[in-house]
């Protein structure tokens, strides 16, 4: 017993001296050590995650490393950020503001890419609706996935119009149900969400009755900020396959529009609609990103949603992380 309690001391002490021979303080993971599993989500309102898995691309590089690849679906913002916390991915795929909420309630989240500057979201109803502009939603039914973009965006249109959340009646659904909702005529409006937007639009004639692209945060690729920290070579690695399926996809529009219509079952005229309004021409995360989901963030704060006390500001700072965007300029 003596013998073996002598080996535990000497072992740990041997680990002390390579945790301080490496600079590293306890519970921190080596740098050389690496995950047996990298997990990325995709998104039908992330087109370069879907050409992303389709090709392959994540799978071919992280085997050099013999690590394996597992993808798992986000079906709306919330959803990644719940990934997210819960450690369910490593990477996820939301609007900026969304993450900028989930920051602010204490996610341990960076947004180090971005991935689309979209139109994705705008108010909508029946094609027989009477409904035209924001102020005609006063007392009816509208349907939106709480903590997501198009719920930040039906809070600033009404804060626009002079109305607030308490002057609808607020129906809780996910975004394909608020679609259904919508067509079935249970509900009155909806803060839609492409591709479903683009599908009741086309297939069942609903209106987009308000929109404003400027409302719309930027779609942002967001990390695990514990995996950030110990893995940085891998989150380098996973933001240069996506400037390479960002690249194919400026070369290659119909290509995307073929996958994501394939993946996401999708006529492809729905496609075609949804990446008309979708622009892929940034990837490193920056000032205009920053400025875009602050302004939310304020109109958030200005509406009750985020306490008054919440530096939005200071949040924001340390939500947005451009080092890894700059050494992707660098490489470039």
């Amino acid at each position: 017993m003596m013998i073996f309690r002598r080996t535990l001391i000497l072992a740990a002490g041997a680990l002390a001296l390579v945790g301080a021979a490496s600079g590293l303080l306890p519970g921190k993971t080596l740098a050389a050590d690496k995950p047996d599993t990298v997990t990325l989500d995709f998104a039908t309102y992330n087109p370069l995650s879907l050409l992303l898995k389709e090709r392959g691309w994540a799978e071919q590089e992280f085997a050099k490393d013999g690590i394996k690849v597992r993808w798992v679906q986000s079906l709306g913002s919330n959803k990644a950020i719940e990934f997210l916390n819960a450690k369910g991915v490593d990477f996820g795929s939301t609007a900026g503001a969304a993450a900028l909420l989930a920051r602010i309630n204490g996610g341990s989240l960076k947004s180090v890419y971005v991935f689309s500057q979209p139109e994705w979201t705008a108010l909508v109803t029946g094609k027989d609706s009477a409904i035209a502009k924001v102020t005609d939603l006063k007392g009816k039914r509208v349907a939106v996935t709480r903590g997501t973009d198009p719920y930040i965006f039906l809070l600033r249109a009404l804060a626009d119009h002079g109305l607030t959340e308490k002057d609808i009646k607020v129906v809780l659904l996910q975004h394909q149900d608020g679609r259904t909702a919508l067509e079935a005529g249970q509900v009155d409006a909806w803060a839609g969400l492409d591709p479903m937007m683009a599908q009741t639009e086309l297939q069942a004639g609903s209106k987009l009755f308000y929109r404003a692209p400027e409302l719309n945060t930027w779609g942002v690729l967001n990390v695990r900020e514990d995996f950030a920290a110990q893995q940085p070579e891998i989150v380098a690695k996973v933001l240069q396959l996506y400037e390479k399926a960002r690249a194919e996809a400026k070369a290659n529009p119909a290509v995307l529009q073929g996958i994501l219509a394939k993946v996401a079952n999708l006529d492809p005229a729905v496609a075609a609609k949804q990446l008309e309004r979708t622009k892929l021409n940034n990837g490193p995360i920056g000032a205009a990103q920053r400025d875009t989901i602050l302004k939310a963030g304020q109109a958030l704060q200005q509406a009750g949603v985020v306490a008054a006390d919440v530096d939005v500001a200071a949040q924001v700072d340390a939500l947005i992380e451009p080092s890894f965007g700059k050494r992707l300029s660098a490489a470039n």
